[in-house]
């Protein structure tokens, strides 16, 4: 027994507390003294610390402070203090009582230990937050670093609560968890493979969250929005949510956009289909037309050769081209003739416009078909459509009227 429970004793037993219930009533105040004593130390850190601490970080310039020490972290911080006056002061209630002790001792630990783990998560959910306001960390697949350490510091912390239960050395757990790493592998796959998949990821820059990825595998094509331990969430085109396992990213093919993105330019390749019987040479009167236009030059004139008109309209797409300011000039512009098929003498636009937004791009592709398409009569080509049999009818009723 203790001197602070025999003084305590003895001084209740002065007080007119009699001598068999001394005993009882001296671990009730000592009980209700420690309770006190961590009731005020609790009230104190949240009446006046932490305010205080709220202030000073408010004092500074910067936010990081702030946002790090919020009121969840500096909160679950404070409940660690409790646990540990009571585990050092148990012993003044019930010293003569090792079983009860040990007992009340362990749950202590157990408390403790959990507290810690409820501070470790929320102070790495702070983290994640203030990575998430630097520019150069948003686009980093943070979040399953960060599930992780959760992840590692949760394993620690069973494995500590179990070896205090069963008065063992956490080694000794360690070892016998050893021998059954398969059956632990098995069980913990994705999660491993997602923490491998996430730093191959990150270290070689394959892909970050605001990217747009295309995947047809997993039926992805959207905006990446949340890379995790265990899943990369896929936000499509259509509003639908994909989730894809992140090893799946390395072990598999994927196409990323951003480099599309990161050049300001968005590619244009599609071809005109030009009639093929109407592709012939210029007339003289045609050729001086052309000159008075600017679509042909000396250069062409004195070369000696007979002009084409479907020469002469590649020349045009490359100066309308050039002229047009929603098409980048940084960028590739080329104009070319593919392999002629059943379907007429495919000319292709390969080029780039100004802008990557997707809506701007397919308003700019049309307005340059749409022009294209009605300039071709101006060179006396025709673009190529299948019959749908309205030409005869038209044709026949045409012959009808005439007769």
């Amino acid at each position: 027994m203790n001197k602070l429970f025999y003084d305590t004793m003895l001084l209740l037993q002065d007080w007119g507390v009699s001598s068999e219930h001394a005993e009882w009533a001296t671990r009730i105040v000592i009980l209700m003294g420690v309770a006190l004593i961590s009731f005020i130390i609790t009230f104190a850190t949240h009446k006046f610390i932490i305010p205080v601490i709220h202030t000073l970080t408010a004092k500074t310039k910067s936010t990081w402070d702030e946002n790090l020490l919020n009121d969840n972290v500096v909160k679950s911080f404070s409940r660690i203090i409790s646990p540990i006056i009571w585990y050092w002061s148990l012993p003044f209630v019930i010293p003569d009582m090792p079983s009860l002790l040990s007992v009340a001792q362990k749950c202590c630990i157990v408390y403790l230990i959990v507290v810690i783990l409820r501070f470790i998560s929320n102070f790495l959910t702070s983290l994640y937050e203030l990575g998430n306001e630097k520019e150069s960390m948003r686009n980093r697949p943070l979040k399953g670093i960060y599930q992780t350490i959760n992840l590692i510091a949760i394993c620690i912390g069973v494995i500590l609560i179990i070896s205090t239960l069963i008065d063992k050395d956490a080694t000794t757990i360690l070892a016998g968890l050893g021998a059954s790493a398969a059956v632990l592998m098995l069980i913990f796959k994705d999660s491993i493979l997602g923490l491998v998949a996430g730093i191959q990821l990150s270290a070689n820059d394959m892909m970050r969250p605001g990217d747009w990825i295309t995947m047809a595998k997993y039926g992805a094509d959207g905006t990446v929005i949340e890379v995790s331990l265990t899943t990369v969430k896929v936000q499509n085109f259509d509003m639908t949510i994909t989730t894809i396992p992140p090893y799946a990213l390395v072990s598999d093919s994927f196409q990323n956009w951003r480099g599309m993105s990161d050049s300001g330019g968005r590619r244009i390749k599609r071809s005109l289909l030009i009639d093929l019987y109407t592709i012939r040479f210029c007339t003289e009167e045609e050729v001086k037309i052309f000159m008075d236009k600017g679509w042909l030059d000396e250069s062409d004139i004195n070369s000696g050769k007979e002009i084409v008109n479907l020469y002469v309209f590649r020349k045009y797409i490359q100066q309308y081209l050039q002229n047009n300011s929603d098409i980048s000039k940084d960028m590739l512009q080329l104009v070319r003739q593919l392999d002629p098929t059943n379907e007429g003498l495919p000319i292709e636009l390969y080029c780039f416009t100004s802008t990557t937004d997707w809506v701007a791009y397919e308003s700019i592709q049309n307005e340059v078909f749409e022009h294209l398409i009605a300039t071709l009569p101006k060179f006396g080509l025709r673009n190529f459509q299948r019959s749908s049999g309205s030409e005869t009818k038209l044709l026949s009723s045409l012959l009808e009227t005439e007769d």
